[in-house]
């Protein structure tokens, strides 16, 4: 069995934490300013926030040239519609909005949290 866990680079872990949260419903289980880690209500670890510059890590030193080139975020879930409209009460920068994807033939949209990561949002089904 194979997981990831993938940790991003933020400015602020404590806001950007609260703003997944209130996207995608995940839960902080770690706490404080330089390290979080966000899981669904099934207790999967969905995603690590961590401040630029702690703990020495060589990739997590500076958000320069820009945070998350080269990287999607691609989010499966259940409930889509319910989740476009967080991001557009949350005000998120919106990408790409609700659609059916011609190749998937998936529901989803795209947008950017607020360090600059690019999320696409896809239904399940």
């Amino acid at each position: 069995m194979v997981t990831l866990e993938p940790i991003i680079g933020v400015d602020n872990v404590r806001q950007s934490a609260i703003w997944y949260e209130k996207l995608l419903s995940l839960k902080p289980t770690h706490g404080g300013d330089a390290f979080e880690i966000l899981k669904n209500t099934a207790g999967d670890t969905v995603l690590c926030l961590h401040k630029w510059g702690e703990h020495d890590h060589p990739t997590l030193t500076n958000p320069k040239p820009v945070a998350g080139n080269g990287l999607i975020l691609y989010f499966k879930v259940a409930q889509v519609d319910a989740i476009y409209e967080k991001a557009m009460a949350l005000k998120a920068s919106i990408k790409i909005t609700l659609h059916q994807n011609p190749n998937s033939h998936l529901r989803e949209f795209s947008l950017e949290d607020p360090d600059g990561y690019y999320l696409t949002i896809s239904s399940t089904e």
